[in-house]
């Protein structure tokens, strides 16, 4: 009868829990700050970790102030809400959010500075609340985030901050057209002694009727004179770029 008695007290005990959660994947890559980047950018929602979100980087990166990386989500094209990429061991983990809407393809090329070795992250919203996460881990040279920007020993740089080259070229898929651009802007991280950080924080994208095709929220990790890739569907339309960094600064020029 006590054995009866305590079996039946723990299955109370159990039902008034509430159903046990199931488990969350572990991390392929077996990063120990996973599960706390994991809670900053994806919190509690449920998340798989999918092949089809490709993150490529270099075999290794000797300059880590400028580490190219691509992301590719286009397994999931038409159904993404927003990507969001990180690098687990940099001292501002993250790099960009990335909305591309429905006349861009879900890829986008930059680089990005790494203070070291450290595991690259990209994930995937989907239209159904569930994130897939794509990684890559890269080998680097360390100290790309804590060294000075070149355009702080470059006394004319002020002059020229925000500059804009831009080409179009054709991608090999339908009409599209793969764009590619460059700002000129130190992008400093605030992590160097007397060097404030100062950095791009919006970019979009807009077509002719002045509606927002691609929208990127950046942070101090992407590199200076930060060069993007992307491609968009109707390469008939005429783009312009609208950028805004952290200091207020407002830059806008065709494609």
């Amino acid at each position: 009868m006590k054995l009866k008695q305590r079996l039946t007290a723990g299955t109370l005990s159990l039902l008034l829990a509430g159903p046990l959660m199931a488990a969350q994947p572990a991390d392929p890559l077996d990063s120990v700050m996973w599960e706390y980047t994991r809670d900053i950018f994806i919190g509690n929602d449920d998340y798989r970790f999918d092949p089809d979100i490709q993150v490529d980087v270099p075999a290794f990166a000797e300059d880590p102030t400028q580490v190219p990386i691509t992301i590719d989500a286009r397994a999931h094209a038409g159904n993404i809400e927003k990507m969001v990429v990180w690098a687990d061991l940099n001292p501002i983990q993250h790099v960009l959010n990335y909305y591309p809407g429905s006349g861009a393809n879900p890829k986008v090329s930059l680089r990005i500075k790494v203070q070291q070795s450290t595991a690259v992250r990209a994930a995937v919203l989907t239209r159904d609340g569930l994130w897939h996460v794509g990684y890559a881990q890269l080998d680097a040279a360390g100290g790309g985030c804590t060294t000075p920007s070149m355009g702080n020993a470059d006394p004319y740089w002020q002059s020229h901050l925000g500059e804009i080259q831009s080409r179009r070229f054709q991608s090999g898929q339908d009409d599209s057209a793969r764009y590619k651009f460059r700002v000129i802007h130190p992008m400093d991280t605030g992590l160097v002694d007397a060097i404030p950080e100062f950095y791009l924080e919006q970019v979009e994208v807009r077509d002719a009727e002045n509606q927002t095709v691609v929208r990127m929220e950046l942070s101090p990790p992407v590199s200076e004179n930060p060069v993007f890739t992307f491609d968009l569907k109707d390469q008939a339309n005429e783009y312009h770029l609208w950028l805004r960094d952290n200091g207020g600064n407002e830059f806008e020029q065709a494609l």
